[in-house]
C-alpha cells in the first residue's frame, strides 16, 4: 500500500496484463499517475483454480509490481491478505479512488466477458471517467476479426491463419508460404518411442516473494485442486524469456514431429510449456514467432516444427480469441448435443483404471499443465463421448490449467473439444475410440482395459462409447460429410454388434452417474 497523496490517473493492471508496454501504461505518466494492482478472492475462486495457477499469478504480479517501481512508477499493490481487502475488482478500485482521488481510471480491456461487463458500470458507480483501452498485445484486434468474420459463412481457422501469415509476413516467401504449403500438420503426427531422448522445460527456484506467495496459497486455498509444490514456474519476464530460449535450443527441432505424441510418465515431451507465461503477458507473441522463424531460417529447426508452432500462436490463439468476443455472452451456454451428464469425480482425483485418463489428469493435478492432445483427445474426448454437460467441462478446464483464461479456454473447450457450438469452430467433433490413443501413445499397453476389444468384459470404454455417441447423436451428426465413413461402418455392423455397443456404453455411463469406480 502507498500513501494517500492524490494522482492524476489511476491505472488498473490485471493479473494477465503483466506487460511493460501495456496499452494502459502507455497512456499514463509515471511522474503523475499511479498503478493499481490487486489480489482478490473473487477472481481466485469464481472457479476453484489450481493452487499452482493462483501461486503463479500472485507471484508474477508481485514481481511485475517491483519492476514497475524500479522503472519509476508509484504502485498501489493490494495483497490478498491485506487489511480491508474487499475481495473484488470493483471494491478495490473504489477503495483506491477514495485513497488517491484520481481524475480518471485507465484500464486495458480485460480478457473475460464478465469482467468487461462489470467494468462498464464503474464510471457511474465511481462518478469517475473510466477509459477501457484496446489490448494491443495481439496480432488481430477485435474489430479486424469482426470484419473478417462478417465476410464469411464459415469461420474456419485455416483461412484466418493464411490471412494472418500474409498480414505479418511470417514464414512467407513473397506472396507464397515457405515450403510451398500453408500447413505441415500431416508431418506432425508421429508417435514417440519410450527410449527417445526428451528435453525438460526450464525450471526456476522460488525466491523470497514466491515463497511468501506459496505460504499464502497453502493457507488460503488448501481445498483447491492440485499440488502446490514443487513450484518451478518462471515468474518474471526475464525468466519467461529464458524458458523460451531453452525451448528453442533444446526442443523446437522435435516439436513438430512429436507434438501429438503421448508417453507414460513424460509430461512435456518437446512442447514449449510457455503458454502460461504468454497468456499472462510475460512473453510477446510476435517476438516468439520471429525467433522461431529465425531458428528455421538458420537451420536449427525444420519447417514443420516452425510452422506448427506459429500456427498455434498466430493462427489458433488469435482465432479463438476472436470467436470468443464475437459470440459471447451466449457462447458459454452452447450445448448443441444436449449433453447433460455430470463430470465424473475422477477428473478431480485421477483415480481411474483407464490409463490414459489417469496419466493426463494426474499430470494436471501435479503440474497445472497437460499438452493439447492430452486435453483434446483424452480428457476432452472422453467427456464428449460420455455426454458430459459442456458447462461442467468448461469449468474444469478453466480451473485446472495455469494457462487457462476464459477467452482462450472456452472456445477450445465448448467449440473444438465438446462440439457444443454445433460446428461453428470445428467442422466435425474431435472424437475417437481407443485406437487413436493407442496409436499416439504407450498408455494402452499398461491399461486394465483391452483397447482391441469393442465390447464385453474388459473392453476399452472408449470403443463402445464412440459408437454409441455416433448413434445417440445421429440426428445432428449423420449428415456431416466428414463422418460419412464412420456412419457407413456403423451401418454395416450386425444388429447384435450395434446393440452390444449401445448396452455396454449405457451400462458404463450409468456407472459413471452412480459414482462407481471405473
Amino acid at each position: 500500500m502507498t500513501d494517500r497523496s492524490s494522482c492524476r490517473n489511476l491505472v488498473l493492471v490485471l493479473g494477465d496484463q503483466l506487460t511493460p508496454d501495456l496499452s494502459s501504461l502507455k497512456r499514463a505518466d509515471p511522474a503523475r499517475d499511479r498503478v493499481l494492482m490487486v489480489e482478490v478472492m473473487e477472481e481466485a475462486t469464481y472457479v476453484r483454480h489450481h493452487k499452482k495457477k493462483i501461486a503463479f499469478l500472485f507471484s508474477a504480479m508481485r514481481h511485475f509490481a517491483e519492476g514497475l517501481r524500479a522503472a519509476g512508477w508509484t504502485v498501489d499493490y493490494v495483497t490478498l491478505d491485506a487489511e480491508d481487502n474487499s475481495g473484488s475488482f470493483r471494491g478495490e478500485v473504489a477503495r483506491a479512488v477514495r485513497r488517491c482521488a484520481p481524475e480518471r481510471l485507465i484500464v486495458t480491456e480485460p480478457g473475460e466477458w464478465r469482467v468487461l461487463e462489470d467494468m462498464k458500470g464503474w464510471s457511474e458507480a465511481l462518478a469517475l471517467p473510466v477509459d477501457i483501452v484496446t489490448d494491443t498485445r495481439f496480432f488481430c484486434d477485435l474489430a479486424a476479426f469482426r470484419a473478417w468474420a462478417s465476410e464469411r459463412k464459415q469461420l474456419r481457422m485455416e483461412f484466418f491463419y493464411r490471412d494472418m501469415r500474409r498480414k505479418t509476413g511470417l514464414l512467407m516467401q513473397g506472396d507464397e508460404p515457405a515450403g510451398g504449403k500453408w500447413n505441415f500438420d500431416a508431418d506432425n503426427r508421429k508417435p514417440a518411442k519410450p527410449d527417445l531422448f526428451l528435453p525438460k522445460p526450464k525450471r526456476f527456484e522460488p525466491d523470497r516473494i514466491t515463497r511468501e506467495v506459496l505460504k499464502l496459497v497453502a493457507d488460503r486455498f488448501s481445498g483447491h485442486i492440485g499440488d502446490l509444490e514443487p513450484f518451478w514456474f518462471a515468474v518474471t519476464q526475464a525468466q519467461a524469456e529464458e524458458a523460451f530460449e531453452h525451448f528453442l535450443e533444446e526442443a523446437l527441432a522435435g516439436f513438430g514431429t512429436y507434438q501429438d505424441a503421448m508417453l507414460s510418465g513424460q509430461k512435456f515431451l518437446f512442447h514449449s510449456v510457455v503458454s502460461t507465461y504468454l497468456n499472462a503477458g510475460l512473453l510477446d507473441p510476435m517476438t516468439l514467432c520471429r525467433k522461431v522463424v529465425a531458428a528455421y531460417e538458420t537451420g536449427k529447426a525444420p519447417l514443420n516444427a516452425a510452422e506448427g508452432f506459429i500456427r498455434q500462436i498466430l493462427g489458433w490463439r488469435e482465432y479463438v480469441r476472436g470467436i470468443y468476443w464475437l459470440k459471447m455472452p451466449d457462447y458459454v451456454t452452447a450445448n448443441a448435443l444436449n449433453a447433460t451428464a455430470r463430470l465424473p469425480g475422477f477428473y478431480w482425483t485421477g483415480q481411474t483404471r483407464m490409463r490414459c485418463l489417469s496419466e493426463a489428469i494426474t499430470q494436471t493435478i501435479e503440474e497445472a499443465y497437460a499438452h493439447h492432445i492430452q486435453r483434446l483427445m483424452v480428457t476432452g474426448n472422453f467427456a464428449l463421448l460420455a455426454g458430459v454437460d459442456p458447462a461442467e467441462v468448461h469449468d474444469w478446464y478453466l480451473a485446472v490449467y495455469a494457462d487457462a483464461y476464459e477467452w482462450v479456454e472456452l472456445p477450445n473447450t465448448l467449440g473444438m473439444s465438446q462440439f457444443a457450438d454445433g460446428g461453428l469452430l470445428g467442422s466435425k467433433p474431435y472424437m475417437s475410440g481407443g485406437n487413436y490413443i493407442n496409436r499416439m501413445s504407450d498408455y494402452c499397453g499398461a491399461c486394465d482395459y483391452d483397447v482391441r476389444r469393442r465390447t464385453g468384459v474388459g473392453a476399452c470404454p472408449f470403443n463402445a462409447l464412440y459408437w454409441d455417441f455416433l448413434d445417440r447423436n445421429a440426428d445432428v451428426l449423420r449428415g456431416n460429410p466428414r463422418l460419412g465413413q464412420a456412419y457407413a461402418t456403423w451401418d454395416r455392423m450386425s444388429a447384435d454388434n450395434r446393440e452390444a455397443c449401445r448396452d455396454d456404453a449405457t451400462a458404463f455411463r450409468n456407472r459413471l452417474a452412480a459414482g462407481e469406480p471405473v
